[in-house]
């Protein structure tokens, strides 16, 4: 019996990025936890042994997963983001506008409801971490739903989830930049420059655009911004006739390869002794009461908002009510959270902390949205749509 029709299929299960990320992450959690966690968790961090000094590259597997890897992820965000903005969901104003405001509200919300619990307090910079929505898990979870989450709900938390992308990198580039390089930022700004002149001069080869890509990475990794921001520049650079095809490249390694990667990475969590003390730090609670609670109540919020000013209108088969389901399941951060983290706290506890507030409100945040949207009738079909 061959396998590859089931392995296929699999792979193109919008479910099954989500849960082999899940699957990464309890494993790295219970590796972390055993007897030889301190191998374990000692492997990412263990220095290469050829000297990267004189180049300034990243010289652990997890710097380079981070810096590396999550480039390429970022490459990959910027295209979908890039192709929405062009020719999908988001190529027009009244397209746009409702989930522009929803997602508005939801990275609003959980951003403020951190600075609350940490107003005043030395890691007050955690602020973004609950602004995120991870596009692979929450559509992982909406894919479960079947018929009761209908087309137009899927391509409204994907609308949601591309334009936090939008803003999560946004925070980075102007909030988590460590001391800028103007020499390197300057070189990044010529092969900008360069990436303008190809598409100007009409050359679309896409080798070219990866080259000059390459060069862009180093630059803006050398100059302080991180350097995920070179892959959403570069994709933001990339013709659009190639998009669909990298896209399609890119899938598998990235789904598959790259993201469980950061997860094992990531969430190499040796749990704390005692726990009810990370757990009932105000980092802890800011960050699961912005993902958990902030997020749908964002969403929510915002919509109504614009509903009842007539601002704009929700996509045909969608419910308010609904709108807050949605609005429970984009408040799994994962992915961009626990990235933001790394970056927000310099301290390897409080990112502990962080990092299990995130998981704990993206595996309850998930299990309410399916739970609530399991037992909301989707709206009917009108005599015209059927």
């Amino acid at each position: 019996m061959s396998f590859k029709p089931t392995i296929i299929a699999f792979i193109k299960d919008s479910r099954a990025a989500g849960a082999i990320i899940f699957a990464c992450t309890l494993i790295s959690v219970l590796l972390a936890n055993s007897a030889h966690g301190n191998y374990y968790t000692s492997l990412w961090n263990y220095k290469c042994s050829m000297s990267f000094a004189s180049l300034h590259l990243p010289d652990t597997l997890l710097h380079f997963t981070n810096e590396v890897l999550m480039s390429v992820f970022f490459f990959s965000a910027g295209l979908e983001i890039k192709r929405e903005l062009s020719s999908g969901e988001l190529n027009t104003f009244q397209k746009s506008l409702m989930p522009v405001i929803s997602a508005t509200g939801g990275m609003l919300l959980p951003a403020l409801i951190y600075l609350i619990f940490c107003h005043g307090k030395t890691n007050f910079m955690g602020w973004g971490i609950p602004m995120a929505t991870d596009i692979a898990f929450s559509l992982g979870v909406l894919s479960l739903l079947g018929k009761r989450a209908p087309l137009s709900l899927r391509i409204f938390l994907t609308a949601i989830a591309i334009i936090d992308d939008i803003g999560g990198i946004l925070t980075i580039a102007l909030f988590y930049a460590s001391g800028i390089h103007w020499f390197y930022l300057a070189l990044a700004g010529i092969i900008c420059i360069g990436l303008f002149a190809l598409n100007y001069f009409k050359i679309m080869k896409p080798a070219y655009f990866i080259f000059a890509g390459i060069f862009l990475w180093y630059f803006v990794y050398n100059s302080g911004i991180h350097a995920t921001i070179a892959g959403v520049i570069l994709a933001f650079m990339m013709p659009s006739a190639a998009i669909h095809n990298l896209e399609r490249m890119l899938h598998i390694p990235v789904n598959f390869i790259i993201l469980p990667l950061f997860a094992l990475a990531n969430t190499a969590i040796v749990l704390p002794t005692n726990i009810y003390q990370a757990i009932s730090s105000n980092e802890y609670s800011g960050i699961f009461a912005g993902l958990f609670v902030g997020k749908p109540a964002g969403i929510f919020i915002a919509t109504w908002f614009a509903l009842k000013m007539k601002l704009a209108r929700l996509p045909d088969r969608i419910t308010l009510k609904q709108i807050f389901g949605i609005g429970l399941i984009a408040g799994i951060g994962f992915t961009v959270s626990i990235f933001i983290t790394m970056l927000a706290f310099p301290d390897p506890e409080t990112q502990l902390t962080a990092k299990l507030a995130v998981i704990n409100a993206s595996v309850c945040a998930g299990l309410a949205g399916y739970c609530f949207l399991h037992f909301t009738r989707p709206k009917p079909f009108s005599p015209i749509e059927r």
